[in-house]
């Protein structure tokens, strides 16, 4: 069997060697034959991203990925729906495959939100790090849309017993803290970026783990 790897919720990030998924509504547009020959320039996605959603299922068969990436993904999937994530990016593995991932850090920017709470900003910066309501009341037909249907806001923030935890519900082991370019696996330096990994100066929480090599 070849080996392949993919990354899910890639975004305009497609770097080859990988297979590159996103669910996107403008990549549905965008993959219409003929559009993107009209669009031409103003096209967002490079030619090589597929559509696919990890909550629905990325249309590959399972047990066929040695390494999966996402990075900035799960935070803008509803809560509910991240367990279902989770057991699908498991299913899209092989055994002893990898899983590396990236979400914002709850747990810094709540410490540094009970280190300032006397100063009376400190809220304020809390709210705008977790990025969680639009701060302004959206406008006009485009962004009362983008409001009700988008999911470019958080819908949930994660510290590391959580993110631990569901990825274990899911049947990952061997989980662990991560870093940029701390993977044994050295085709992950190909989509990972630094300045994923990091926010403000904090580290970000990325995690490692595999699917068991016995399922």
């Amino acid at each position: 069997m070849a080996d392949f790897y993919v990354q899910y919720g890639c975004g305009t990030s497609a770097p080859s060697g990988w297979l590159n998924f996103d669910a996107s509504p403008r990549l549905r547009l965008e993959s219409v034959p003929g559009v993107r020959r009209l669009m031409g320039a103003r096209a967002l996605f490079p030619p090589s991203v597929q559509y696919g959603d990890i909550i629905a299922g990325l249309p590959l068969k399972a047990g066929s990925a040695k390494g999966l990436f996402c990075s900035h993904v799960l935070e803008h999937l509803f809560r509910d729906d991240v367990p279902v994530a989770l057991r699908n990016s498991f299913n899209v593995l092989r055994p002893g495959g990898i899983f590396r991932l990236v979400v914002p850090d709850l747990g810094w920017r709540t410490d540094q939100y009970i280190s300032n709470r006397g100063d009376p900003d400190a809220a304020e910066v809390l709210h705008h790090q977790l990025h969680l309501r639009p701060r302004e009341r959206a406008n006009g037909v485009v962004g009362k849309a983008r409001a009700a249907f988008g999911l470019s806001m958080h819908q949930w923030m994660y510290d590391e017993p959580l993110l631990t935890k569901l990825l274990a519900e899911a049947g990952f082991v061997s989980i662990r803290r991560a870093s940029f370019g701390d993977c044994e696996d050295p085709y992950f330096a190909l989509v990972e970026e630094e300045r994923r990994f990091v926010d403000d100066g904090h580290p970000e929480l990325a995690l490692q783990c595999y699917k068991p090599l016995d399922t």
